[in-house]
């Protein structure tokens, strides 16, 4: 009688590799763009002004504005958050 190994071995880290650091960039770059969200909330980027603003739903979509804004500053190269948030978690994971 023959038993045969149902095991499946991982595949190669040289292809697995590439597409998991791309993830891992997808998510620093969120992050950073979400902690970007903050800042902007913090300062008042996206407050109704007192005067000549758009009432209730300028309010309501304020948070809107302020998230594409942070998006936006991070494609664009941000605060070099992401890439340290990569950085360190590539190095916890090779480590």
């Amino acid at each position: 009688m023959e038993i045969q190994s149902v095991y499946q071995p991982r595949l190669d880290v040289s292809v697995t590799a590439p597409r998991e650091d791309a993830q891992l960039m997808q998510v620093a770059k969120n992050l950073e763009a979400a902690f970007l969200a903050e800042m902007l909330k913090s300062v008042g980027f996206g407050e109704t002004p007192e005067t000549f603003g758009g009432g209730a739903g300028e309010d309501q979509f304020g948070s809107f504005m302020r998230e594409e804004q942070a998006k936006r500053m991070t494609e664009a190269g941000g605060i070099g958050l992401a890439e340290s948030l990569f950085d360190a978690l590539t190095d916890q994971r090779n480590g």
